[in-house]
C-alpha cells in the first residue's frame, strides 16, 4: 500500500472513530461539512454545533490537506455561547482535505470530530 492510500485510510478510518466524542454517549459537538466535494478554487461551510456547557471555552476547526493548511479559532462563552457556529473556508486548492473541529474547555480537549471533503481540479485545468 502506497504512503497516499494510508493516509488515506487512517483518515477513513479516524472519521469512523469520530462518532466517539463524548462521554456516556453525550455528542459535545457535531460537524457537518458542505458540500463534500468541490471544484477548485473550493469553498467549504462547515456547521459546527456545540452541546451547550458551562466548560466550553473554545472550538477550534482545521481544514487540512497534504498540500495546504488553514484554521479557524472561536471563543466560546461557556454556557451562553451559540449553539451553532459556522466556519467558511474559501479559495482552497485542488486536493483530499481532513476537517476537524475540536471543542476545547478549561481542561483541556472536550471532543474532536473528523470530517472528509474533496476539492477536484476546475474544468480544463492541468492537475
Amino acid at each position: 500500500m502506497g504512503r497516499r492510500s494510508q493516509r488515506v485510510f487512517v483518515l477513513l478510518g479516524a472519521c469512523v472513530l469520530a462518532g466517539l466524542s463524548g462521554v456516556d454517549g453525550a455528542e459535545r459537538l457535531r460537524l457537518r461539512v458542505s458540500p463534500a466535494m468541490t471544484v477548485a478554487p473550493g469553498f467549504l461551510t462547515v456547521q459546527a454545533s456545540v452541546e451547550v456547557d458551562a466548560e466550553n471555552r473554545l472550538l477550534q476547526v482545521v481544514a487540512e490537506s497534504p498540500d495546504f493548511y488553514r484554521s479557524s479559532q472561536i471563543q466560546l462563552d461557556g454556557a451562553n455561547a451559540p449553539r451553532l457556529k459556522v466556519i467558511e473556508f474559501r479559495n482552497l486548492p485542488t486536493g483530499l482535505y481532513q476537517v476537524t473541529g475540536t471543542l476545547i474547555g478549561t481542561q483541556g480537549p472536550r471532543a474532536t470530530v473528523l470530517r472528509l471533503a474533496k476539492v477536484a481540479p476546475s474544468a480544463g485545468s492541468v492537475k
